[in-house]
């Protein structure tokens, strides 16, 4: 069983894509998956992956005015979260956050720093960053269930 992160290259939006895809098809709930990295670098577009690899048809947006767009899908409960205009991580405690973490439900986190102490702990967390005109992936396991699913993931490549 490997701790160690899984570094990939992504050459444009589609392979940021394909990667939340790849993640959808290996995935089982419950999960919680922390995405950081700069404004820009490619949060939503791989939450957009891994929300329509898992069937849904429509638009994926940023929940970045709502807090949390939640999805029912086969299976699973999706709950999209971006927290980068939360003021407060209070905040969270207000909307009933705990109420989204459950055994049925895939939960993503844009800027989890931002919910620090309201949060539970990530199952696995990626990091995106500029690389010149690409995107530098880093897939960590954060919980026993993160480890098997970053293995499957490599094990995929």
């Amino acid at each position: 069983m490997t701790n160690q992160p899984l570094i990939l290259q992504l050459h444009d939006e589609q392979q940021t894509i394909a990667l939340g895809a790849r993640l959808a098809a290996l995935f089982t709930p419950p999960l919680i998956v922390y995405l950081t990295g700069e404004l820009g670098a490619g949060k939503t577009t791989f939450s957009r992956g891994l929300i329509q690899g898992l069937g849904h048809k429509g638009n994926v947006k940023s929940p970045t005015y709502t807090l949390v767009e939640p999805y029912e899908l086969s299976g699973v409960d999706v709950y999209h979260f971006d927290l980068y205009r939360l003021s407060s991580a209070e905040e969270l405690e207000y909307m009933g956050i705990r109420d989204y973490f459950n055994d049925h439900s895939l939960c993503i986190v844009e800027w989890p720093e931002k919910g620090e102490g309201c949060l539970p702990p990530a199952d696995i967390q990626l990091h995106i960053k500029y690389a010149n005109t690409e995107r530098e992936v880093v897939i960590s396991a954060c919980s026993e269930s993160g480890r098997m699913l970053l293995e499957k993931l490599q094990n995929d490549a």
